[in-house]
């Protein structure tokens, strides 16, 4: 049996990137072990290189006390008074955060006090000799001001720099969906198909009510009126190479959806890049938005599934009908608490009686302009939605095509202010790191691959993706109860396969779906190939929910 071993290392994940082919499964691990804890970057230089946000603040900033009346209390080439600080400071995790402070001018020992900015302090002893390295975890994301106060007993002589720091975790803030970009009528953008190898933008800060603080997006992509296959890159449009991902497939005469969770620019827009051999149009609909502020975290969940109208499971039996829309109780159910925000969703359609849409938005409003799931008649099609959940805890699916369909609804996670877990972007940019093409080793029919983790993860933020299909199928992703240390001995046994479908294809297709992936306890997640024939699996990594 083939297998491969996906592994998401410690100081990989720590510099935002995972997923590093491991080899064959129960082959020794080539990789550093996952389950040890990173040890953070401690140069200024080697962070930054890793794609951290450094946070400075020269010596010349430093302030004494007393205050040198030539300089006001700051330092200068000229100051007579002696000590001086230097400070470093960046995210090593969702809500920890690495502090590096140099000291100069004064040889005795140091009395340091750290005030971390969030009413936390700490006194430590220091010298000149070698810099002083100090980590904090807030209880909360945001921006914080650390101030360091460096006193030298002998001379009473006392320094002070802070530096303006902010946590790699961003806490989530739903949004009603909302239509930000059609090329098709020009709404965001000039009206017109995006041409072939070409790049449009959709505009997220100040759009509804989102503010310009905002660091990623939640959007639901859709290609239409294609004329050839390709595929649409979405990123920030940063100032580093364009991302060897994909976000989005599709083929000629397809309409297709995917959702995205996605970095938003320093201009505060999303860079959609069209690479294919010809014109699409694009249309880009908002469910949500990350701020470094507190708001609401991510609990991950087994996937469970809540609605299966084929079996009248929380949804009266039977198709839905054409024109018509249904209401799901979320909040309170299922594992999810009363007081949540939003929930991510797996929402599929099948046995659909002519082509149409699904729209899923929060009870207690109008259907909106905007659509999550896209389909053809007689067509299996899935795509992840993240939602807001309205005052009643219910969300409505509406069906919009003219005739009946079946719809599935696995929940697999949900957002709420007592979850402390934060979502934590790729640093640089997001990267592919495992394809079964390159290596000829096809996910076999009813296998599957164990993805290795660590601890701190809440769930990983992946684009996967299955080409090459000889027949039709779908793929499951879940957590694996196995540890890392029964595949590393041949022990492991195969998980119970799961019941719930992350996302369906048929022969010939390539398709995207994005997967929110808790892992099991002992940091595993397993990829599921529930088809009867091998397909090539694309695992491309965005980011992750992490709790430390």
């Amino acid at each position: 049996m083939r297998k491969h071993r996906l592994v998401i290392t410690a100081a990989a994940l720590a510099a935002g990137i995972g997923l590093i082919p491991g080899g064959v499964a129960h082959a020794q691990p080539t990789a550093p072990d996952p389950r040890k804890a990173a040890a953070p970057d401690t140069d200024p230089t080697a962070a930054e290189a890793s794609g951290a946000e450094v946070f400075s603040s020269a010596e010349t900033r430093t302030v004494h006390k007393p205050e040198n009346t030539a300089t006001g209390g700051v330092a200068s080439a000229a100051d007579a008074l002696p000590l001086s600080i230097r400070l470093h400071s960046w995210g090593t995790s969702a809500h920890g955060m690495f502090l590096h402070s140099t000291f100069k001018g004064v040889e005795g020992p140091l009395s340091v006090t750290i005030s971390w900015g969030d009413g936390t302090t700490e006194t430590v002893t220091a010298t000149t000799e070698r810099p002083l390295e100090s980590q904090h975890s807030y209880a909360e994301v945001g921006d914080y001001t650390i101030t360091v106060t460096a006193t030298e007993p002998a001379s009473n002589t006392q320094a002070t720099n802070k530096v303006a720091v902010r946590t790699n975790g961003s806490d989530f803030t739903p949004h009603a969906p909302l239509r930000l970009l059609d090329t098709r009528n020009g709404t965001g953008v000039a009206k017109g198909k995006v041409p072939a190898n070409w790049s449009t933008s959709v505009k997220v800060t100040g759009q509804g009510t989102i503010p310009d603080n905002v660091t990623a997006v939640v959007l639901n992509l859709t290609a239409t009126n294609t004329t050839d296959g390709g595929h649409i890159i979405a990123w920030d449009g940063s100032g580093r190479p364009r991302p060897e991902t994909s976000s989005l497939n599709y083929g000629p005469g397809q309409t297709v959806a995917n959702l995205v969770i996605m970095p938003v620019g320093s201009d505060g827009r999303v860079n959609l890049d069209n690479v294919g051999w010809g014109s699409v149009d694009l249309v880009a609909d908002v469910t949500g938005y990350f701020t470094p502020a507190a708001s609401s975290g991510y609990k991950a969940l087994s996937p469970t599934r809540f609605v299966d109208t084929r079996e009248g499971k929380g949804a009266p039996r039977g198709q839905v009908a054409g024109q018509s829309s249904f209401g799901v109780q979320i909040a309170g159910v299922g594992g999810v608490p009363k007081g949540a925000t939003a929930v991510s969703l797996n929402v599929t359609v099948t046995n659909p009686h002519e082509a149409g849409h699904l729209t899923v938005h929060p009870s207690g409003q109008a259907t909106p302009t905007a659509s999550n799931l896209n389909f053809t008649t007689g067509q299996t099609v899935a795509n992840s939605v993240i939602v807001p959940i309205g005052p009643d805890g219910r969300i409505v699916v509406r069906n919009s095509s003219w005739k009946p369909a079946d719809v599935v609804i696995d929940v697999n996670g949900y957002y709420t202010p007592d979850s402390n877990a934060a979502y934590v972007p790729a640093h640089a940019i997001p990267t592919r790191h495992f394809d079964t093409r390159k290596d000829g080793k096809p996910l076999a029919a009813r296998d599957y691959v164990p993805l290795l983790g660590r601890p701190g993860v809440e769930a990983y933020v992946l684009n996967t993706t299955v080409t090459t299909t000889i027949g039709d199928g779908f793929l499951s992703v879940a957590p694996d109860p196995n540890s890392p240390e029964q595949y590393e001995n041949g022990t492991a046994t195969p998980p119970a396969r799961p019941v719930a479908s992350n996302l369906n294809w048929t022969a010939g297709k390539t398709v995207a779906n994005l997967v929110q992936a808790p892992p099991a306890q002992g940091g595993m997640v397993a990829f599921w190939n529930q088809g009867w024939e091998d397909v090539d699996l694309i695992v491309d990594f965005f980011g992750h929910y992490g709790t430390d």
